[in-house]
């Protein structure tokens, strides 16, 4: 009489990782395809300053008021902008109002194109005050070294 020895099988414990590598090398050409694509800002030609650079901190939201040369106004909020339609100085005012009273410590950033109505610069200014804005940074260019 034959006796049959059976092995036990061990259970396979390595993780079968090649689906994921598929799946993340899929997620990096989309990114890679759609981050050129992406609009950062409105288009402003800033001025040119000899200031030091702005020590804001990059774990608050910052909010950007924009005034384009032909003096329209737009509302940016964080890095990407998420509102882009033109506004009136009354829109700007009320929710910037509303926005500082959510979140007070948040950063307000102004910036002007370099061929902006002086005008329109002082009654952005004007109604960023009224909103509760106390010191807005502006946004400028380093001068160009000759």
């Amino acid at each position: 009489m034959e006796t049959m020895i059976r092995k036990k099988r061990k259970p396979m414990s390595e993780i079968n990782v090649v689906p994921y590598i598929d799946v993340m090398l899929v997620l990096l050409i989309v990114f890679m395809v759609t981050a050129p694509m992406l609009n950062q800002g409105i288009e402003v030609d800033l001025p040119q300053a000899n200031n030091e650079p702005l020590n804001l901190d990059e774990n608050l939201e910052s909010l950007i008021v924009s005034i384009t040369a032909d003096e329209k106004y737009f509302l940016s909020i964080g890095v990407t902008g998420d509102e882009r339609e033109t506004m009136g100085l009354e829109v700007i005012a009320l929710r910037v109002t509303q926005i500082i009273s959510a979140n007070p410590n948040i950063q307000v950033l102004v910036e002007g194109d370099t061929n902006a109505n002086w005008g329109a610069m002082i009654a952005l200014i004007t109604t960023l005050n009224s909103a509760g804005v106390t010191n807005p940074n502006f946004i400028t260019q380093p001068l160009n070294e000759i």
